[in-house]
């Protein structure tokens, strides 16, 4: 299965105005989101979450996860720092969150290049298809078919170059899979959407990524359409990151002015301003 068995249509996969209706609604519910992710990024990834209007926590113990991935809106399942503790966490919080009928959103942060954690993603992909997959393009190319991945954490390949990839690894697992990059794709094996808002400068923050993943796993709370929830989460990052580079010096300004860009990006600009195609 590949890109072109993908049937032609008029316009974007999902609409804006959809896709604005998810973030009002991720802004009127506040859903729970429970993060098993890197301690890199986890208060950046708390405070997006906050900005955007959702409720983060971050507990990563093997003996809480699977309680709170039972009542959270969303599980976010983030590799880039993961140990042998926190992945009997992860094992815990994917079990217990298919058990009671939560979205979980798998970020294979540098799978390919190093096995364990490559096993370890497989493993889970396995115990229980996740609602989204979100990764670069490396590590989706090195999910679907055992390729090297990228460098570390970054993308040796185009978003483009992992299309298929991406729509194979949705039909396997019943799942919607975002690939960021400059243009993020994305597919639910089926429909194809591309985001074609963001800027640079989200490239010289840590984090961005992994709390796109969050932005994820909170969409997917309030809405069962995960390519929805996949395209509302990665529009809103990338025009919030828009309207933060205006007036940024650089990465330090960037970062904070992202944060408030959030917070202050009202649904009905983004139906506005996100470019879909």
């Amino acid at each position: 299965m590949d890109a072109a068995s993908i049937p032609a249509h008029n316009g974007p996969a999902v609409s804006r105005a959809a896709a604005a209706d998810v973030i009002a609604s991720v802004r009127s519910s506040a859903p729970l989101v429970h993060c098993l992710t890197n301690v890199v990024v986890s208060q950046f990834t708390a405070n997006v979450l906050l900005a955007a209007g959702a409720a983060p926590a971050m507990v990563h113990s093997a003996q809480e996860a699977g309680a709170l991935a039972r009542v959270a809106g969303g599980v976010l399942v983030n590799l880039g720092t993961v140990t042998s503790v926190t992945a009997e966490a992860m094992r815990v919080a994917v079990k217990e969150a298919a058990g009671a009928g939560r979205p979980w959103v798998l970020d294979p942060v540098a799978v390919g290049p190093l096995p364990w954690r490559t096993d370890l993603a497989r493993e889970l992909l396995e115990s229980a298809p996740p609602a989204v997959i979100r990764g670069n393009a490396s590590e989706i190319l090195a999910l679907d078919s055992g390729g090297t991945g990228g460098r570390g954490v970054d993308s040796t390949d185009a978003p483009e170059a992992a299309l298929d990839a991406a729509i194979a690894l949705g039909r396997r697992y019943g799942c919607a899979v975002a690939v960021s990059g400059p243009e993020d794709v994305l597919t639910d094996g089926t429909r194809v959407v591309r985001v074609a808002n963001g800027h640079l400068l989200l490239q010289r923050v840590t984090g961005t990524g992994c709390s796109l993943g969050a932005l994820v796993a909170a969409c997917t709370a309030v809405t069962g359409d995960a390519l929805l929830a996949a395209t509302a989460a990665s529009g809103l990052l990338a025009v919030a990151a828009e309207i933060a580079a205006t007036g940024s010096a650089g990465p330090g300004t960037f970062a904070v002015a992202l944060i408030d860009a959030l917070y202050e990006l009202s649904p009905d600009r983004l139906a506005r301003d996100l470019n879909l195609r």
